[in-house]
């Protein structure tokens, strides 16, 4: 089993990237593991307060608990992955089981911020993309996929997503063994990361 770490800033294309690779394997041999999904539940805080959380902070993501999924994972096991809305910003009852595969991406803003995560990965990529250019997927993402306003997004943008992508996930590009800049887009970045995934399945083919 190779496991890949998938992180960069909000907006720079990781997504992008995680389907260019998935879209390169057959249907099974490729997992992901969205870092979103593992963001702590917050039933126990009033809705106003939920809306004012920094989703770009480590401390808005269960890492223990996804380590422990991948672990699991690792010794052949099945896990139930959370689901988890940004419109309520709680965790779903229902739960999406995962199978083990050949390949495992962990993907999201901080998961090579977590030291502990980081040792559980056999590639570690970070996927770069200017500051002006994340802000405007932002926007687009968020008005239709979360129900913000442009005003929102902004005020977010300003107090808590630069702020914390300054001081946690551009730091933790220096534990990257390859940076892909210009997000999704670089075809030739995402390339060179595809030939290194199916190198190593074709080692552990042969063992």
């Amino acid at each position: 089993m190779l496991i890949v770490g998938i992180a960069g800033g909000t907006g720079s294309g990781k997504t992008t990237v995680v389907n260019k690779i998935v879209n390169e394997f057959s249907n099974g041999e490729v997992v992901v593991l969205p870092q979103d999904a593992y963001y702590r539940d917050n039933s126990h805080i009033p809705f106003e307060e939920r809306q004012k959380i920094n989703f770009d902070h480590p401390d808005s993501v269960e890492f223990s608990l996804l380590i422990e999924h991948i672990r699991k994972l690792k010794s052949g096991q099945k896990i139930n992955m959370p689901v988890y809305s940004y419109i309520t910003c709680l965790r779903s009852k229902e739960t999406i089981e995962v199978a083990p595969a050949r390949v495992i991406i962990v993907e999201g803003i901080l998961i090579l911020v977590d030291a502990e995560l980081r040792q559980l990965f056999d590639i570690k990529v970070f996927v770069d993309a200017d500051a002006d250019d994340r802000l405007g997927r932002v926007i687009i993402r968020d008005i239709a996929e979360r129900g913000r306003s442009v005003m929102q997004v902004l005020e977010r943008y300003h107090e808590t997503v630069k702020p914390s992508h300054l001081q946690f996930i551009e730091p933790s590009k220096r534990y990257a063994d390859i940076i892909i800049p210009g997000g999704g887009e670089n075809n030739i970045g995402i390339g060179v990361l595809i030939s290194m995934i199916r190198q190593h399945l074709q080692k552990e083919a042969i063992k």
